[in-house]
This record gives C-alpha cells, structure tokens and sequence, in this order.
C-alpha cells in the first residue's frame, strides 16, 4: 500500500482543486466547456454541478475498484465508469428542463472525454482510498464550477445586463438604458474574458508566494 494511503485526508486534498491546482486557471483543462457554455450564469451553474457529481461518483468507484481493475484496460474501464455516471446526468438534465438542455448542447455528453475528470481518475483515484479521492473530487469539482462562475458572472452581466437570465430570479443590472457588449456572450469574448483572468489569477498566486516566501525568511 502507498505512502499516500497511509496517511489521513486532509483539508490540503479539498482546497488543491480550489487553489493551488485550480483545474482551469491553473492547469487549463476543461478549455471546451469552459469558453461554450459561460454565456450565461445558469449554464455555468449546471454544467458544474455535473462535473462535480460525475467527478465524485467516478472517482469513488474508480478507487474502490482500483485493485481488481487490470492495468491494461484500466482507462477502457475509466472512461466505462465515468459514462455510466454521465449518462445519469444526462437523462437528469433533461427531466429537469429541455430548454437548459438544449443550451448546454451537446457538452453533458462530452463530459465522458473531459481530461479534468479522466485524469483524477487515473493520477489520483486509482492509486489513493475513497476518501481522500472523493475529497479530491470534490476540490477539483468545486474549482471547476469557480472558474465557470467567474467567466459566467462577466460574461453574461456585459454581454447582456443581467444575472441569471431565462430563470425566475432574472436580476436586472444596470437599467434599460445599458448597451450589451454583444461580443461578450459570443466566442471571442470568452477567449478575452478567460485570457484576462488566467493572467490575474497567475499574479494573485505568484504575489501570494512572494509573501509567504517572505514571511518564512523574516
């Protein structure tokens, strides 16, 4: 048994996917998703949401069959688990409303191939205990759903002048006279968008180690 399974879970395997390991603004996975369906608020929302709990149940059955999977139809089966899951979210997505279907396309599907959660499965589920991969699964999901939020909230409050449009709790922000940056809600503002908050999110990190570094000599 590995060192890393020996150990207890701890907070450090929660926040990494929120921080430190960020999946989009730090390991820039997940691009296809992130610059499609951030146009509006409520897609960020759902298409989190299904990463998050796609993420948990693969990793958590991922783990649990780690020792009985063979090593050379180990991403065949990985990738059987995490259809299994999205297949669920896909027939869920579609009870709950057809309209949110129909805007996020053809990605609900696509998440069978998405690197962010291919990879936990075979760097970190496949070789730690379930609870720490579902802890783990949990920080990348929830980092996941943060970047999507973070290009939703400016994409859409720009691009059209509201918050979670198409939904009951449309929230109106800047009045009727506002002019919508149309170019917001379509491909090259999200390449703008996104671009601008890697580069800020790089600098917060980088000044963040500068102070620790710092602090630790003083």
């Amino acid at each position: 048994m590995s060192t890393q399974e020996n150990t207890n879970p701890s907070m450090d395997v929660l926040l990494r996917g929120l921080w430190q390991e960020n999946p989009v603004f730090v390991m820039l996975l997940g691009m296809c998703p992130t610059l499609a369906v951030t146009n509006k608020v409520v897609n960020c929302f759902a298409m989190g949401l299904s990463v998050l709990f796609v993420l948990i149940m693969s990793n958590l059955m991922v783990s649990l069959l780690r020792n009985y999977i063979p090593k050379q139809v180990r991403i065949a089966s990985f990738i059987v688990i995490i259809a299994t899951f999205v297949t669920i979210v896909d027939y869920a997505i579609q009870t709950i409303s057809l309209d949110l279907y129909d805007s996020l396309g053809a990605f609900i599907q696509l998440i069978v191939v998405n690197c962010i959660i291919l990879g936990r499965a075979e760097a970190f589920a496949s070789r730690n205990t379930p609870i720490k991969s579902v802890l783990d699964a949990i920080g990348m999901g929830l980092g996941f759903t943060f970047a999507l939020l973070c290009l939703g909230i400016i994409r859409e409050s720009l691009g059209n002048g509201t918050l979670l449009m198409d939904t009951p709790w449309k929230v109106s922000l800047f009045g009727p006279n506002f002019e919508p940056w149309s170019i917001m809600i379509l491909p090259p503002g999200g390449f703008f968008v996104l671009g601008l908050l890697i580069l800020f999110f790089n600098w917060l990190r980088k000044k963040m180690q500068r102070r620790n570094t710092a602090a630790t000599k003083a």
